[in-house]
């Protein structure tokens, strides 16, 4: 789960509480949105635990992995840090990450609190690199003014299906909802498709875990066809060579030259999520951490809707988790997993989920923070939808190689410099042979 590429601040720094000392917990995070809440649980932790600061940096995604890696190395590296499922297997291997297994268990923490699949996720031969804190699926976002012009009903949005050869019911939705410079839309055989004033969709263009995860751009089209990334977590033997992915990948790629999405060298230079708040597009995917965005910058009326059916009739989405780990060079360590401990805890993801950005690890406080947001005016109900049918991401030694692979092979498809199907043929070959 990643912040807006439109960034609203590019590093901040909380010292909540008195100064540098022997007590003091170093916490980095990365989703600026968040950093409030947050900021709450660090001034109740310290009201419980005198003696004990936690400071906390916000950097933005771009950064935020460079400083991580970078700080390990320098012994500078936050004490605890917001940790990726892409991210941390290659952490864990390098033995920079304290194995909090026994810590939980002389604790006594209850990890059956936590929603199914989240805790162990974060666990690989009898070791733990994370307790969870959060979890996002991911949906459309659809400008209701363009769709009311186009014909197109919430009901219509709510009940898409999709397929590869003609994109089912999802392109009929689209092809209403885009409009050429002469104000007809895609389903008017004049339609001038090199001539687009409204896109009906834009793919993200992708940046980190794109190729590999394709959690806001992909992933959710191909699994309804019968896709799956690996048998089970952290086996070696990837399926990108699967007919369901280049299906998929061939047609998002070429929804550009039918005029309904804009192409992909063009969004690079800016952003699915700008392109929509400027009404630029009508319909982007993204994920439940950015409804708190979108609330603030898209200034006209919206609507969240799930993602559409595929051919086995069911919708599916990735169910991503984020976690806290605490960093093997920490000096404090006993401070920090209080702190974890903390973070993982009712008591903070209460507080957390009173917020409405994002929904809690922990069993039933993801309704309590769609009620939150409810009440600011916006129905996330199209996530707990989603949250019905989903699937975890691949996790993975090697990630890093992995995903500069996959890619590279992305935007290769999607730049239309070479087609699907023999480009994930060649890139499954490499990453199922990288050791």
């Amino acid at each position: 789960m990643k912040p807006s590429t439109l960034k609203l601040a590019a590093l901040t720094t909380l010292a909540l509480a008195g100064t540098a000392h022997a007590g003091e917990v170093k916490y980095m995070l990365w989703d600026n949105l968040q950093l409030p809440a947050y900021q709450q649980c660090a001034a109740d932790f310290q009201k419980a635990n005198p003696g004990t600061t936690i400071k906390i940096t916000q950097v933005g995604w771009d950064d935020y992995w460079t400083s991580i890696s970078t700080g390990m190395v320098s012994g500078t590296a936050p004490d605890v840090f917001t940790d990726h499922l892409a991210k941390y297997p290659e952490f864990a291997r390098n033995n920079q990450l304290v194995d909090l297994a026994p810590l939980i268990a002389k604790d006594k923490v209850d990890t059956k609190q936590y929603r199914d699949g989240l805790y162990d996720i974060w666990g690989r031969d009898g070791k733990q690199y994370g307790l969870p804190k959060d979890w996002d699926t991911i949906g459309f976002i659809v400008n209701l003014d363009m769709a009311k012009k186009a014909g197109v009903s919430l009901a219509d949005l709510q009940n898409m299906t999709w397929n590869p050869k003609d994109g089912g019911t999802f392109e009929q939705v689209v092809r209403k909802l885009t409009l050429d410079r002469s104000g007809k839309n895609a389903t008017d055989p004049k339609f001038n498709p090199k001539s687009v004033l409204q896109y009906g969709y834009q793919t993200p263009p992708g940046g980190g875990n794109t190729g590999s995860m394709g959690q806001t751009e992909w992933s959710y089209f191909a699994v309804p066809q019968g896709f799956k990334f690996q048998d089970a977590p952290w086996n070696s033997t990837f399926h990108y060579d699967s007919p369901a992915v280049a299906s998929t990948w061939q047609y998002l790629a070429g929804l550009p030259a039918k005029g309904l999405s804009a192409p992909m060298q063009m969004v690079k230079g800016s952003s699915a999520d700008a392109m929509f708040v400027t009404r630029r597009v009508a319909m982007i995917p993204q994920g439940s951490w950015m409804v708190s965005f979108f609330q603030s910058n898209a200034k006209f009326p919206t609507a969240w809707v799930p993602l559409p059916k595929g051919a086995s009739g069911q919708r599916a989405s990735m169910i991503n988790g984020l976690g806290d780990s605490i960093w093997a060079g920490s000096k404090v360590k006993d401070e920090a997993w209080k702190w974890v401990k903390y973070l993982g805890s009712a008591d903070c993801q209460s507080k957390v989920a009173s917020f409405g950005v994002v929904f809690p690890a922990i069993k039933g406080l993801a309704e309590k923070a769609q009620a939150v947001q409810k009440g600011k005016g916006v129905d996330t109900s199209a996530f707990l939808t989603m949250a019905q049918n989903t699937f975890l991401p691949p996790v993975a030694d090697h990630s890093s190689q992995i995903d500069a692979i996959m890619q590279s092979a992305w935007e290769s498809v999607m730049t239309g410099k070479a087609a699907a199907e023999p480009t994930l043929k060649a890139a499954n070959a490499k990453v199922n042979a990288v050791k």
